[in-house]
């Protein structure tokens, strides 16, 4: 049974929620992280989908394992192999897809509400017309040429898109209490000037349990629906396997 493979890309990001999903559905998954420097692994034969998570970064100035997942998502895009980006992951699907990144006018920190956009996606059918999702990013996106945004917020205008098998999310549904509060303390500079884009560390900890428990309610329509759907032959019960790659 193939498994999913997850790139993360710094230490206090791991796949956090998703995790937990994975393992919910009985999936094999598959951990590479990409802290360190190392190199990205391009066989697309070992796997079933792929999963690019959040990071810092700006892909319009790409590192060497930037440059590689540009050219593993487009051939993964090819060749019909599944691809979940979120946050800095989407970024890396709208270079690499044909969409745009660039810097927005504001920081888009801490939990937002999301609007849905009227469309027949089958894995935002059923979802509320908004919900509340976690943001720490600092670019906009862009999908493909021909293909419409999913979802947007009062700070940014494309929070998600699809392109065939793929789903590209620019907010965060997987972070855990602790990842966030990881990022509040190494990211604490980006915090010194709340508005309504970028929230306090004391704003975004307030209630943050029960929003997390609030943003996980959503992964398990949005998230668990897109694994199902690339994961539809898995044999049942099968167990979840992490493998890390580090």
């Amino acid at each position: 049974m193939k498994p999913i493979r997850v790139f993360t890309h710094v230490a206090c990001e791991p796949p956090g929620y998703i995790q937990t999903l994975l393992e919910r559905l009985s999936l094999p998954f598959e951990q590479v992280c990409l802290a360190d420097g190392k190199e990205v692994p391009m066989d697309l034969d070992s796997v079933q989908a792929l999963v690019f998570m959040g990071g810092p970064g700006d892909v319009n100035q790409p590192t060497d394992w930037m440059r590689q997942e540009f050219e593993l998502i487009q051939t993964a895009q090819n060749s019909g192999v599944p691809v979940l980006g979120i946050c800095l992951g989407a970024q890396l699907m709208s270079v690499a897809l044909g969409g745009h990144v660039w810097p927005g006018e504001s920081m888009e920190v801490g939990f937002h509400e999301v609007r849905r956009l009227p469309s027949d996606n089958p894995w935002f059918a059923g979802l509320p017309s908004s919900f509340t999702a976690f943001q720490w990013h600092a670019h906009n996106i862009s999908p493909p040429a021909g293909v419409a945004s999913l979802a947007t917020s009062d700070c940014v205008p494309c929070q998600a898109y699809a392109v065939g098998p793929s789903l590209a999310l620019q907010f965060h549904l997987e972070m855990t209490e602790s990842i966030i509060n990881g990022l509040i303390e190494k990211y604490a500079d980006d915090l010194q000037q709340p508005s309504e884009c970028v929230h306090s560390a004391q704003r975004i900890r307030r209630n943050i349990g029960y929003q997390t428990k609030r943003t996980f309610a959503i992964a398990d329509q949005l998230m668990a629906r897109w694994f199902q759907s690339v994961n539809a032959q898995q044999a049942p019960g099968s167990s979840a396997r992490a493998v890390d790659n580090r």
